[in-house]
This record gives structure tokens, C-alpha cells and sequence, in this order.
């Protein structure tokens, strides 16, 4: 079933704001963003308000995801040059938080580990008090390059699984079980670094499936957790099989409390990096 109209509360009102600070120094600094490359539909209300997720490595994926807008063509070369543009752009927007994320990049020997290492460094030689979460791919699972991303000792990692396992055909490459098991490293190899990981409604998975994913993530020491709504980036992406009204993702995140979860949040626009700063 491929819906179109959208309910009355994914008709979100924001007021656009100054947007044009936060894509001048974009433009200049020479940075990608996820807000930007996956259509984020929160994308003005954080640019106006200074927050972005920085996108390193390019913005080419080397995955075939048939419900991400990110582009999949011939990946860039890696920009050495990148973690200092990165944390500049963070000295100078004051970020408290700062968010950055990557496409897969399956054709690197690291998978993008050691920039996302260089990239905390960067921001920690400037930003001393900023808090980092990274959102990483899942490396294919290569512990060398976890135990490089860990070694950096950002405040945060997150890898989202996406979806139920049922549907992981629509993540071309992806594997559930590895997903969980990075979460799992990662947590293991550093208790004190808080792992992440989020899901998306109404690509027709079921209200059991969710709960066991729930219950995987929290196996896997997983201690924070983004549920939002799956919103198709285009006609040509996969469609939306659901509008999951909001009780039902407030529901959701009191179940998801009451398993442990740390802090939780729940709601149609919530993206992994929506409010990223106020995970506590």
C-alpha cells in the first residue's frame, strides 16, 4: 500500500527562520550535511537555529538503501582536510553538541573509521567542552575499525538498525544481527561511552516486531533510543505503508522506558539527530 496524504500531524508548521548563516558557513567551510542530502523535513527549524549533522566523507554512498535519499554513485575521495573544516564549523556555531554522521563507505580499507577518529580530535582541540556523538555505518562489522572509532572517545556512538528484521531488504547490504553486534562491541568496549541507536514507523512492520527490536537494542547495551516516522524521500523511494499517529509513538516510548532505555524519544519528525543534545 503506497500512501500519499499525509495526516494533519505530519503537516508540521514551522516558521523557516535565518537560514542563511548556518549555508554561508557551510558554503564556505566546504561541508556536507545530512540535514541537507537526506531531505530532512526538520532542516529549517535547525539551520535557523544553528544546530546542522555534519556529513564526512562525502556524500556518496556506496549502499543501494532503497528508503534514503543520500546519493549512490562513485564515491569522493576522502578529504584529509575535512575533521579541521568540521571543527571549525563547530567553534563557530558554539555547538554544546555536535552531531556527525557519514555515508557508508564499504570501498574505504577502514570503512571512514580513522576520519571519524580525526574528526573527534579536531573538534576536542578546539571544543574542549563540546559534547561529540558520532552516527556511524557499521563498518561491515570490522573490529579494528570500532576499536579505532572507540579509541577516539566521542560521548556518544550511534548506529541505527533502521527497520525490523523482516524488512532489512530494503537496506541493501545491511544485516541486522551485525548491527546489533556493533552496538554490542562498542558498548562492550567502553561502558562509559553511551551507544545509540533508532528505528522508523510505517514501512509495515508490526507492533510485535517493534517491541523485539526494542528488546534486541537493550540486549545489546543500548542505552539511548530516536522511534520516528519514515517519510519517503520521493516517489522512486520506498513507499510509506503507514502514518503512525502520535499516540501510538508515545505509547512506544514509555514501553521502550520501562526496558531500561536511558532516554528515549518518540514522535513522527524525531530523527536520530533531532535535539541530539538533550539525550541525558
Amino acid at each position: 500500500m503506497n500512501i500519499q496524504r499525509k495526516p494533519e500531524w505530519l503537516r508540521k508548521k514551522v516558521n523557516p527562520g535565518n537560514q542563511s548563516n548556518m549555508r554561508q558557513l557551510l558554503g564556505e567551510l566546504r561541508l556536507n550535511t545530512v540535514c541537507q542530502q537526506a531531505l530532512c523535513p526538520n532542516i529549517s527549524e535547525c539551520f535557523s537555529c544553528g544546530q546542522a549533522t555534519f556529513l564526512i566523507l562525502g556524500k556518496n554512498c556506496t549502499r543501494l538503501c532503497s528508503f534514503c535519499n543520500v546519493e549512490k554513485t562513485v564515491p569522493q575521495a576522502v578529504d584529509g582536510d575535512e575533521p579541521a573544516r568540521v571543527a571549525e564549523a563547530v567553534a563557530r556555531l558554539g555547538l554544546s553538541h555536535a552531531v556527525v554522521t557519514s555515508p557508508t563507505r564499504d570501498d574505504l580499507p577502514d570503512g571512514g573509521a580513522s576520519l571519524y577518529a580525526a574528526t573527534v580530535a579536531a573538534i576536542r582541540s578546539l571544543s574542549p567542552a563540546t559534547r561529540i556523538e558520532l552516527l556511524i555505518p557499521d563498518f561491515q562489522g570490522a573490529v579494528a575499525s570500532l576499536e579505532l572509532v572507540v579509541a577516539a572517545q566521542p560521548d556518544i556512538i550511534g548506529h541505527n538498525v533502521e527497520t525490523v528484521p523482516r524488512l532489512y531488504r530494503i537496506r541493501s547490504g545491511a544485516d541486522y544481527g551485525r548491527s546489533l553486534e556493533v552496538l554490542q562491541l562498542c558498548a562492550g568496549m567502553a561502558p562509559d561511552i553511551k551507544t545509540k541507536s533508532g528505528i522508523m514507523l510505517g514501512m509495515g512492520e508490526t507492533e510485535g516486531e517493534v517491541l523485539q527490536v526494542l528488546r534486541d537494542l537493550r540486549g545489546a547495551g543500548c542505552a539511548y533510543l530516536s522511534i520516528g516516522q519514515y517519510l519517503a524521500p520521493s516517489l522512486r523511494h520506498y513507499p510509506v505503508q503507514e502514518y503512525v499517529p502520535p499516540e501510538r509513538f508515545e505509547w512506544l516510548r514509555s514501553a521502550a522506558a520501562a526496558m531500561g532505555f536511558s532516554h528515549v524519544e518518540s514522535g513522527p519528525y524525531v530523527r536520530s539527530s533531532y535535539h541530539a543534545g538533550n539525550y541525558v
